[in-house]
């Protein structure tokens, strides 16, 4: 009922183009239109695949070294307008984005096997206590409560400082991130999903399940809202 009444008081407004919201998200049905899908894709890494026409296709990459996780699902490229929302919540800290965000990205999810937990990809404490906030947090907040599924902020850990992943290349991201995460898995949890806003090269992906599976985790996906359109 509160909600309701928030609702009348502040109704959905697009945070694209500023027109009013449709089916009680903050977007207009054409801002949603205009979502970069990613559509062809790797089946693991979610990596866009030119010309590729067939699902269920691994790129090279995963078919020569399959990665730790089980699969990625990220439905979006990082493009325009998306990015633009992204960025809203990552750097601007408007939480509205991030409910938004959450919301979409649930709307997404079909998977029948459903984790027992969700998992923010954590920040440092020095970099929480800088930025404020985790923007992974608050996408996994809105995603326990549009999915039903438990999530917990606190078991997965970063443990040590790293430089920011965009500035290095993808050899230097798993050096950068190696050893860098541990997990909490005394409840003795199989099957966890990792949450992320943006994919890039599968590289903090790839390390957190890395960590889980040692804890004893036997299956992580990842889901992350968007995919960069190249793995470098």
């Amino acid at each position: 009922m509160v909600y309701n009444w928030q609702r009348l008081l502040f109704p959905p407004t697009c945070l694209i183009c500023g027109l009013p919201g449709e089916n009680d998200l903050d977007i207009c049905d054409h801002c949603r239109s205009r979502l970069p899908c990613n559509r062809l894709s790797c089946a693991c890494c979610a990596l866009p695949l030119t010309g590729q026409t067939d699902a269920g296709v691994l790129c090279g990459n995963c078919s020569r070294h399959p990665p730790p996780f089980h699969r990625i699902i990220s439905p979006w490229l990082y493009e325009a307008p998306l990015d633009d929302l992204i960025q809203q919540l990552k750097f601007g800290q408007k939480l509205p984005a991030g409910q938004l965000l959450a919301q979409l990205l649930a709307g997404m999810i079909t998977e029948r096997d459903r984790p027992e937990l969700l998992l923010p990809v954590p920040l440092h404490p020095a970099q929480l206590k800088k930025r404020g906030f985790n923007h992974a947090a608050e996408i996994s907040r809105v995603l326990s409560r549009e999915l039903g599924i438990p999530w917990s902020p606190w078991l997965l850990r970063k443990t040590r400082e790293t430089l920011p992943q965009h500035n290095l290349g993808k050899r230097e991201r798993k050096r950068n991130l190696r050893n860098c995460f541990s997990f909490d898995n005394r409840r003795h949890y199989r099957h966890v999903t990792v949450i992320d806003d943006v994919v890039t090269t599968a590289t903090t992906a790839a390390e957190v399940a890395s960590t889980l599976k040692k804890s004893g985790v036997e299956k992580t996906d990842i889901w992350a809202l968007a995919r960069t359109p190249t793995n470098r």
